[in-house]
This record gives structure tokens, C-alpha cells and sequence, in this order.
């Protein structure tokens, strides 16, 4: 037998090839998995192309480097068949590894094909050489070449179908799994080598018309390793345009998803908006009309909102709608949908059985809101009206339940807020005279239809007059004089509060100035702030300029505010009355007695004096318990040195105990009624005039 030998540079070089070509069929098989279409396709056979390329190159360059005593050479045409028996082998093991499962008996059946056929390659081969006599091949290692075959073609496709994610720890796993693949290739194929035996007559017939090994090598490797890293290249490539591709879309998608919820709830509150509030009820009446149910749609305001808004601006009015939002979701059961409109205006849609039920969820509501507010450093106590509008039977239109609904909270709001009211038919009516009303306020103040009274306020017990209360009334075209309980709640709701105080505020001011021009410089004007008024950042500005464009001392001016407003927020409140204050404006604390004072800032506010509230006054002659409470009021205000103003004096009873309690100045319909300054005058003077001529008889 010829005794043939080994290039130990080109079996190298072949088990270099060996593994290359492994790693990128691992590769290939990622590729394949992840791409989707005709791109799929094209990776599969350009993958099959470069993985068939590798093996057979590395089969080809180990058959070069064998060499034999003889002149060898190798057949164009049966080179070409394992090639292409090579390739034909990768398409097949690519395309089974690219399936969504490889069950075991799956697995078994493509080691037993592609076995064969790689071991095929390698012998078609090495017929190629075209030797005679022909090549001997010792059965046992024969046999056992093809079964190393089967077994590494079975390991190949099982590490090559768990290896397809595309991740950094997996493309180290395939730097592992290649080196063991491309040994087991190269271990097959010089096992076949080991059993083939040349008799010692043996002649090559491709020796002269074959191909040339000497150059064949080194064309082999170079085209080889190049198909093999472009097809790399390619892959790294189109992986990273893919990823960034992904990533795009994911950033695309994201967005798409913040835009559609940022069109379908509140900003600040992170609520469902009015546009999602329409579609859930929307889904709400169409489920309860299938299946007979029913459901409660609350409209709910936040009271006292705006005044807070006004007072500490629009920040911190944010945070408080936040704070509320958050406190009411709290309260919202699994199934219910909260909601905010806009401004302080949030809807609740609920599921329930009865109005019953609706009852006890809106009184929950109320309940958690009561609790005061720790928002921006402040302790903010404010309520909400809730109106209930029921389905069926109070809309058969979604926008129509809403409008009832919010109807029915407006009259919560008429009947003094912090409670709620059930939708009834009549509410419309009112809603509707409101709205027209709220209309008409607005163009009152540019129509001048506004006018002032002026209620005496008299030395007890019956005088002489030491000033006036202006009392604001509006001259209605069609519904003549309307009383401020008859529109200021309006004008507040409205936010017309401010601009009409101000005209109130110069209006007086004006009055009692011209009244010192008169001959009357020791009479007083006092001027009501409503709680929007006081808080609100222009008011010091607004006094000031008011006090110089009449010429007015500031000491002529009281300014009555609430005992409830100068409490609730103290510390800001002291502010702006020492503000006042140093600008030599007085200050009276109104309806004395309703709020609740703490002494510690009571003492300390810098007021003048004390207004006792007409409810105390009105059952004096009754109520020994009103008596108590006016005598320890009169007695607190003394020690603090204040003034003590009794309001709402209609009989000569609380007349004469008033007096006697110690107060010192006395209001009311028995001493004088409010009247416009046309008869303020002649009513203060014939009153003087009476009272000089009773006083000899007294005597």
C-alpha cells in the first residue's frame, strides 16, 4: 500500500475553516429565525450557500493537505457534486433548524439525512482523484466516519436550533459550540481518510486532466474565508440595521401610545378626560340598556376653590385639584370611572343597583373630602357639591344625563354647598335662569346697573351716627332691585367677584368723601371683602389707589372681612391685614362668632373691632343661650380692646341689652334701614333732629 502524509499547515487551516464555517451557520440559523417574508428566504439559501461553501472547503483543503508518493489530481466535474452535495446538505439542516419546534423524532430524521450526505460530500470527494486500481476502504472505519457523521449532524442541529435568539451571551455560546462542531467535522473527515488504503500500483487518471492541487489550496482558502466573512459581515450588518429598525419602531410605538393617552386623560391629574369619559359612558348606557342595569353619573365641584386659587395662585390651586383627584381615586371603586372636565369640575360614573346606592357613594365622597388639604406648606379646608343624575330615566343622551347631572350639583350648591342632590326635572328651569343670570352679571358692571345703600351705624344706644355700611344692589332692567344674596353667589361662581368689589370699594369711598366735603369729615365707611377679594394679590394696590384718587384719610375706611376668611389661613391673613393696617385703614371682623377663632391669632390680628353676628342678636329676647354668648363675646372683645358693632338690632329690648352689655356701636332695621345716598342726609338729619327734641323729655 502507498503511505501517504499530511501537511500539518493545511490541517490546520482546515480546522480553522472548520470551525469559521460552523459559527456561521450558527449564525445563519439566528438570521433565519428572526427574519420574516421573502427576507427569510434569501437568508436561507445565501446561508446554505456560505455554510455548504465552508464545510466543503474545509473536507477540500484537508484532501489537500494528504499527499501521496504519486502525482495527484481531482475531477472538475465530481469536485463540483460534493460541492454542491455540500451546500444541498446546509440548505437542508438550515431550513429544518428554522422550524418553531424540533421534536426528538424530528431531530433523529434530519441526523440520519444529513449525515449521510455530508459523509456522501466527503467520499464523492475523494472519488474525484479517479484512482486506480480504486480506493480500499477498511469497513469498520468507514462505517464509523458515517456514524461520526450522524451523531455530529444531529449535535449540530440541536445546538444550532437552541442557539437562534440574537443576544451577546448567546453569540458567546456559538463561539463555544463552533470550535465543538467544526472538531467534530474535522474528526469525521480524517476518520474517513484513516480508512481509505492505495494498493501500491495506484495511478490518479485526474493527475493530468484534473485540477492542479498546488494553487488549488490556496484559491479554496482565500474564496472560502471570504464568502464566509461576508456573510458574517452581512449578518452583523443587518442585525444592527434590524436592531436599530426595532428600536425605532419600539420608540414609535411608545410615543403612539403616550400620545393616545395624553388625548384620552387630564394632564395635571393624570384622569380620564372628557373625551374617555364620553366613550365609557357611552359602553356604560349600551351595557345597561342590554342587560337592564343602572348606573349614577356624579358631577361634582370643589367649593371654595376659586377663592384658593385667587389667594396663592395657580399653582398651588393645581396641587390642591391633584391632591383632590388623588383623595377621591382613593374612594373609587374597581369598575367606577372618575373623571376630570377641566377647571374644578370632576364626574364620577358608577355602577349601581339603586339611588340608594348612589346615596351612600356620594356621601363617602363628601365624607373623604371634608379632611383638610396639606398642600404647598397650607392646611386647606375645603368641600365639594355632588349632583346625581341616574340611568335610565334622567337622560336618554349621554350629553343630556351630563347636563342633568350638573344641574342637579348646581342646586346642591344653591342649597349651601357640601352636599348633594338627585337630578329633578325642575332643576333645569332654575339651571337655565342661573345661566341667563351669570349672562346678564356680566354686563351689569359696563351698564352701570349697579348701585349702592348705605345702612347707618349708630353710637348706642340711639346715636349720633358715626358712619356707614355700603351695601351693593343691583338695578336689574326687568327684575328691578336684586338683593346680594340674589347674585353675589353668582358673581362668585363667575369670577366677577373681584371687579365688582372694586367698584364697590370706589363707589364708597367716593361717597363718604364727598360727605366730608359736606360737613360730615367724622363719619365712617365700611366696605365688605369677600373672601375672593381678600385673598386676592392686587387688593393692598387696589385700596391705596382707591384711598388717593378721593382724597379720603385711610382712618375714614373700615374694611370687614369674615371671621371665617381671616381664619382660614391665619398667617397669610395677618399679612395682609398688617398690610391694611399700616396704611391706616381699620378693620372689623364680621359675623363674629359663626367661625372658628383661635385667641392666639385673634389677638394678634390687627383689628379695630368686632362685629357680632345678626344670628346671636336675632333670638336675644328667647334664648338665654344667645345672650350668653353676646355677653361673652362683648366681654372678649373689650379685653382686646375692640370695638364691639352689634348688627341686626330690630327691637328695643336688644337695643337696651346691648347697650348695657357694653357695645358701641348698634346696626339694624329699628335704627335705621339702608338707603341710597340721595336721602342718606335728610333721613340722618331729621333722625338727629328727634332725637335733640326727645332728649329734654328724658330728662
Amino acid at each position: 500500500m502507498l503511505v501517504g502524509s499530511y501537511n500539518p499547515l493545511l490541517v490546520l487551516l482546515s480546522l480553522v475553516v472548520a470551525i469559521l464555517a460552523s459559527y456561521t451557520a450558527l449564525d445563519m440559523t439566528g438570521r433565519i429565525a428572526t427574519a420574516q417574508g421573502r427576507a427569510a428566504h434569501w437568508w436561507l439559501i445565501g446561508g446554505a450557500c456560505a455554510m455548504g461553501t465552508g464545510i466543503w472547503s474545509m473536507h477540500f483543503v484537508g484532501m489537500l493537505a494528504f499527499t501521496l508518493p504519486i502525482t495527484i489530481g481531482y475531477d472538475p466535474f465530481l469536485t463540483l457534486l460534493s460541492l454542491l452535495l455540500a451546500i444541498s446538505s446546509s440548505l437542508f439542516a438550515l431550513w429544518l433548524v428554522s422550524r418553531r419546534a424540533l421534536p426528538t423524532p424530528r431531530l433523529i430524521a434530519g441526523a440520519l439525512l444529513m449525515g449521510p450526505a455530508i459523509a456522501g460530500m466527503h467520499y464523492t470527494g475523494m472519488a474525484a482523484m479517479r484512482m486506480s486500481p480504486a480506493i480500499l476502504y477498511v469497513p469498520w472505519i468507514f462505517c464509523l466516519s458515517i456514524a461520526i457523521a450522524i451523531v455530529a449532524s444531529g449535535a449540530a442541529l440541536w445546538i444550532a436550533f437552541h442557539l437562534r435568539q440574537q443576544s451577546f451571551r448567546v453569540r458567546l455560546y456559538r463561539a463555544g459550540a463552533a470550535v465543538v462542531m467544526g472538531v467534530a467535522i474535522v474528526g469525521m473527515h480524517y476518520t474517513g481518510m484513516a480508512a481509505a488504503r492505495f494498493p501500491l500500483d495506484s495511478i490518479c487518471g485526474a493527475a493530468h486532466d484534473g485540477v492542479d492541487p498546488n494553487w488549488l489550496a490556496l484559491v479554496i482558502i482565500v474564496v472560502t474565508l471570504s464568502v464566509l466573512g461576508i456573510a458574517l459581515l452581512i449578518s452583523v450588518l443587518d442585525l444592527r440595521l434590524e436592531s436599530r429598525t426595532a428600536l425605532l419602531a419600539m420608540s414609535l410605538a411608545e410615543a403612539n401610545q403616550e400620545l393616545t393617552y395624553l388625548a384620552l386623560h387630564d394632564n395635571l391629574t393624570k384622569l380620564p378626560n372628557r373625551a374617555l369619559l364620553n366613550d365609557r359612558l357611552d359602553q356604560a348606557m349600551r351595557t345597561a340598556y342590554r342587560e337592564k342595569g343602572r348606573f349614577a353619573l356624579m358631577f361634582m365641584d370643589l367649593d371654595g376653590f376659586k377663592a384658593i386659587n385667587d389667594a396663592y395662585g395657580h399653582q398651588l390651586g393645581d396641587q390642591l385639584l391633584v391632591a383632590f383627584a388623588e383623595r377621591l381615586t382613593q374612594q373609587v371603586r374597581a369598575g367606577d370611572t372618575l373623571a376630570r372636565l377641566g377647571g374644578d369640575e370632576f364626574v364620577l360614573l358608577a355602577v349601581v343597583g339603586d339611588p340608594t346606592e348612589a346615596a351612600e357613594i356620594a356621601d363617602q365622597l363628601i365624607e373623604a373630602v371634608r379632611e383638610p388639604f396639606a398642600v404647598g406648606g397650607h392646611s386647606l379646608h375645603v368641600s365639594t357639591s355632588i349632583g346625581v343624575g341616574m340611568y335610565p330615566g334622567d337622560g336618554e343622551m349621554a350629553d343630556q344625563l351630563l347636563t342633568n347631572a350638573d344641574a342637579a350639583m348646581y342646586h346642591a350648591k344653591m342649597l349651601g354647598r357640601n352636599t348633594y342632590c338627585f337630578f329633578e326635572t325642575s332643576m333645569n328651569a332654575n339651571v337655565h335662569e342661573q345661566l341667563e343670570l351669570v349672562q346678564e352679571l356680566r354686563l351689569a358692571l359696563t351698564r352701570n346697573e349697579f348701585v349702592l345703600h348705605y345702612q347707618p351705624k349708630f353710637e348706642a344706644p340711639d346715636g349720633p351716627t358715626l358712619g356707614f355700611e355700603a351695601l351693593v344692589r343691583w338695578q336689574h332692567p326687568q327684575r328691578g332691585l336684586l338683593a346680594p344674596d340674589q347674585f353675589i353667589p353668582l358673581a362668585e361662581k363667575a369670577g366677577l367677584i373681584v371687579p365688582l368689589g372694586a367698584w364697590v370699594l370706589d363707589e364708597a369711598c367716593g361717597q363718604i368723601a364727598r360727605w366730608g366735603q359736606d360737613g360730615h369729615p367724622q363719619w365712617s365707611m365700611a366696605v365688605n371683602l369677600s373672601a375672593l377679594q381678600f385673598g386676592h394679590t392686587a387688593l393692598i394696590d387696589t385700596v391705596r389707589n382707591t384711598l388717593a384718587r378721593h382724597a379720603l384719610h385711610p382712618s375714614r375706611l373700615i374694611l370687614e372681612i369674615t371671621e371665617s376668611t381671616a381664619m382660614h389661613d391665619a398667617d397669610a391673613s395677618m399679612r395682609i391685614l398688617e398690610r391694611l393696617h399700616e396704611m391706616g385703614v381699620r378693620i372689623s371682623i364680621d359675623d363674629f362668632g359663626t367661625g372658628y377663632s383661635s385667641l392666639l391669632y385673634l389677638k394678634r390680628l390687627p383689628a379695630s373691632e368686632l362685629k357680632i353676628d345678626r344670628g346671636f342678636i336675632r333670638d336675644l329676647a328667647r334664648n338665654s343661650e344667645d345672650e350668653a354668648i353676646v355677653s361673652a363675646i362683648i366681654a372678649l372683645g373689650q379685653t382686646l380692646n375692640l370695638k364691639i358693632v352689634a348688627e341686626g338690632v330690630e327691637t328695643e329690648y336688644q337695643q337696651a341689652f346691648l347697650t348695657r352689655l357694653g357695645c358701641d356701636s348698634l346696626q339694624g332695621f329699628l335704627l335705621g334701614h339702608p338707603l341710597p345716598a340721595d336721602q342718606v342726609i335728610d333721613v340722618v338729619t331729621r333722625a338727629a333732629l328727634l332725637s335733640e327734641a326727645a332728649a329734654p323729655a328724658d330728662h
